[in-house]
């Protein structure tokens, strides 16, 4: 079945250095709590606030091995009032055999504000 996992982050500095450590950071998780391969990857979304505009957040998953393949896209998350500052944000769909439920959505750093009702966001 393919299933949504989602993701977020924040970075401290908006330098290419923080956003591509700080999203590989959240990508690794995300793939080492979903037992997630490549190949079973369909595409991967990621998602940034306007302050973030040093380098596209997607450029860390061409530092996971393997991944080079997996088609990737990035887009401004829109503009809130009060939102959540300096914040990446991914949608990853793949194939996953575990029920929806199952499914460990991430949350790192300040975003854990975001969905604090999901079990791993307790964990980290």
């Amino acid at each position: 079945m393919i299933r949504g996992v989602r993701g977020a982050i924040t970075i401290h500095e908006n330098t290419e250095e923080d956003i591509v450590k700080s999203t590989k950071l959240l990508l690794e998780e995300m793939i080492s709590q979903n037992d997630l391969e490549p190949e079973y990857v369909s595409h991967i979304w990621f998602t940034a606030t306007s302050d973030i505009d040093a380098v596209f957040p997607a450029k860390a998953v061409r530092s996971l091995e393997g991944w080079q393949f997996v088609p990737v896209m990035c887009a401004k998350e829109i503009d809130v009032k009060n939102s959540l500052p300096k914040c990446i944000r991914i949608m990853l769909q793949a194939e996953i055999d575990k029920a929806q439920k199952d499914v460990q959505h991430v949350y790192l750093r300040d975003a854990k504000q975001l969905r604090p009702d999901l079990v791993l966001t307790k964990k980290n």
